[in-house]
């Protein structure tokens, strides 16, 4: 078996036995997070949360942008998948929430905080953990510099911190939405590779 299927069978075995995930042990990991407010960390964590969509679609969008500004073909392509790699993460995202309906801790769970002040929604996975995983795996795949991929996962980490911090999503919900986000990043990746590489194939076939 090729090692990209051991992946795609990782992800789908992860993310199936996430969900199945011991309550108390969600609950019991979380409690901690959720703990100990100040204001440093409601703004911090509020703004951190809140970019999200909007670094998610910005990224892909300056890249186009700088890619035709520069008549640069390679930016364009990768502008394109890196789009491609957050919608379909996104789709699968509210597919599985829609399939799943897993109440907010906050909602459950008297004791959680919420410190969030979206709607209700649903919790399985986490949303904004899998836009910003999905981001910051789709540029680390390019871009391999630690400048980039350091700062990218940083911010993707807080992100999933904060909705914990915030008490609308458990730790399972944000380690689903990390598997989500990277993987859909990861297949974009392989898939714009394997184009390139069909491409390069045909104009050799009719040089």
């Amino acid at each position: 078996m090729r090692p990209k299927y051991h992946f795609y069978l990782f992800v789908l075995f992860t993310g199936l036995q996430l969900h199945s995930f011991s309550q108390n042990t969600d609950i019991d990991i979380l409690k901690p997070i959720n703990k100990h407010e100040t204001e440093f960390k409601n703004k911090y964590l509020e703004l951190n949360a809140s970019s999200v969509t909007v670094v998610s679609i910005a990224i892909p969008a300056g890249m186009a942008i700088i890619g035709f500004i520069k008549h640069d073909k390679k930016l364009q392509q990768d502008a394109l998948f890196t789009g491609a790699a957050f919608l379909a993460s996104s789709i699968v995202t509210q597919a599985t929430k829609v399939i799943v309906k897993r109440q907010r801790p906050f909602e459950k769970y008297s004791f959680i905080i919420k410190r969030d002040d979206e709607g209700a929604g649903l919790s399985f996975p986490s949303g904004h953990t899998s836009s910003a995983f999905c981001t910051a795996t789709s540029l680390s795949l390019r871009y391999r510099k630690w400048y980039v991929i350091a700062p990218a996962y940083i911010f993707a980490a807080s992100v999933g911190w904060a909705r914990m911090y915030q008490g609308v999503h458990y730790p399972s919900d944000v380690v689903a939405g990390a598997l989500v986000g990277t993987a859909s990043a990861w297949l974009s990746y392989k898939a714009q590779k394997w184009i390139a590489r069909k491409k390069d194939q045909k104009k050799k076939v009719t040089l």
